[in-house]
């Protein structure tokens, strides 16, 4: 399943309510706390580049990745747009990441670690990401929590109406398998006027804040520290989203 392949068409469109730059303000603080203050930063599951295009306006040489050629066309269509070329994109699946040159920073938002399904991947993830940052270099990465999946969102249908698209959102939880399903269908406008119906199945997987631990241990990186999301606090039993400071070590 490639995800995202439909939707990228109206992704811009219906995450207009998420706080892009108050997020960036976050991440750009933990960049500067651990002394990237400049220089190559990577997102991993960059999308559309919205977050990518935030983090190169605070003066980073951004490289964006991500593994659906949709979503990557139009941030390349919104750089063209805003008439600037100083983000190099690359359609790379994060597991077979292949990078090169002075890697400061990787960064991983917006919960794209969740689309990382078993634990070996996650582990192979933080391999090549240890592989490819500079001596010292930091990961930052956000993931939902197993909360936000069981009690948050559940089995649940969310619909959206707009004048060009609409969507509806059917969210199954498999608390045995800790994978949450959803499934998208989505009627986008075409120029004629008509309606398009296309669907869409995504997963997700929730991790345990231990198992991450236990991959970024195994992989042989080090723990900084763990927050509830946009705060400098350890996470709650009610976190919804966490972050993760890992780091290279031992080059």
């Amino acid at each position: 399943m490639e995800a995202y392949s439909s939707f990228a068409q109206v992704y811009d469109l219906f995450m207009d309510n998420v706080p892009y730059e108050e997020w960036s303000r976050y991440l750009i603080s933990l960049l500067k706390e651990y002394q990237v203050t400049d220089g190559t930063v990577v997102e991993l599951g960059c999308g559309t580049g919205k977050m990518t295009r935030l983090l190169a306006d605070a003066g980073y040489d951004m490289v964006g990745v991500d593994n659906s050629a949709e979503m990557l066309e139009i941030a390349g269509e919104r750089q063209e747009e805003e008439e600037r070329n100083d983000i190099l994109y690359l359609l790379q699946d994060m597991r077979e990441l292949e990078l090169f040159g002075n890697i400061r920073a990787i960064v991983s938002v917006c919960d794209s670690m969740n689309y990382i399904l078993e634990p070996e991947d996650l582990k192979k993830v933080f391999e090549l990401v240890k592989e490819y940052l500079a001596e010292d270099g930091v990961f930052i990465f956000d993931l939902n929590t197993v909360h936000k999946y069981r009690d948050l969102m559940g089995e649940c249908t969310i619909s959206e109406n707009r004048e060009e698209s609409s969507f509806i959102w059917e969210n199954y939880f498999d608390e045995d398998e800790m994978v949450n399903e959803y499934d998208l269908t989505l009627f986008i406008r075409e120029e004629d006027g008509r309606f398009l119906k296309y669907e869409e199945t995504h997963y997700q997987k929730a991790f345990e804040i231990s198992e991450v631990l236990e991959a970024v241990k195994e992989a042989g990186m080090e723990l900084v520290a763990v927050y509830d999301a946009f705060t400098r606090q350890p996470p709650r039993k009610n976190s919804d989203r966490v972050y993760f400071v890992v780091r290279e070590c031992g080059k």
